[in-house]
């Protein structure tokens, strides 16, 4: 009997759930792939309100197939945690795709696994990637040789359907499409900085002005250290 693809989302304090709940929805519907949850030592991890339990010790998963890594505002914390990042990079190391949605892709970076790799991010972080060595790009789902990133929080279904095609086949990426009526229709053209109103746009940039510069020297920090040593 053919083993199942494995695919494994360690996740961590901060995370945005839609950044693995989407993805996580497309493959546990695909026949042929097992999906696993984890966070260092199993611990529960709250994300928006929501606490998610249950999880797999990441340090005790020996390899999968795929390794994915969401991203959240806990992305700079997660940077700084050596545990968690030892094991991204264990598991992807001697993983068959390296992958990522949101700001996980600057995760992958602080382990040294973008450079000179094509790779996507949230709109407002996207800027980041190259202090890892990364070329920005602003597709929703780039694929760079065995690098596949998608592109902010939502973005992360049409990464999961681009991963089950190429787990899989064109026919079952669609079928759980079907199954799931993925056929996204949304009210407004605000879902890019370059479509949305100017005045939705500059409130929401005055919004991540709060955060953001926080969040910016501790990504320069652990680019620079990653210049210096290498990867955590």
């Amino acid at each position: 009997m053919t083993q199942p693809f494995t695919v494994v989302f360690p996740i961590y304090p901060g995370v945005t759930h839609l950044d693995f709940t989407g993805p996580q929805q497309v493959l546990a519907r695909t026949p042929g792939i097992s999906v696993t949850v984890a966070s260092v030592g199993g611990r529960p991890v709250r994300a928006d309100g929501l606490t998610f339990a249950d999880l797999a010790p990441l340090e005790a998963i020996e390899r999968c197939d795929v390794v994915c890594v969401p991203g959240g505002g806990g992305v700079t914390d997660a940077m700084l945690d050596d545990l968690f990042m030892h094991h991204v990079r264990r598991l992807a190391l001697e993983a068959r795709y390296i992958t990522s949605v949101c700001t996980g892709s600057l995760i992958l970076g602080a382990a040294g696994l973008l450079e000179g790799k094509r790779a996507t991010c949230h709109w407002a972080w996207r800027d980041m990637l190259p202090l890892f060595g990364a070329i920005a790009d602003d597709g929703r789902v780039v694929r760079d040789g065995n690098v596949i990133t998608g592109g902010g929080v939502t973005a992360g279904i049409d990464f999961a359907l681009t991963l089950v095609a190429e787990l899989t086949d064109d026919f079952t990426a669609q079928s759980v499409q079907l199954g799931l009526e993925y056929a996204p229709q949304p009210p407004f053209d605000a879902g890019r900085p370059e479509t949305a109103p100017a005045e939705v746009l500059e409130r929401v940039l005055a919004r991540n002005a709060q955060t953001l510069p926080l969040r910016r020297p501790v990504t320069e920090k652990v680019a620079a250290e990653y210049r210096r040593v290498g990867p955590r």
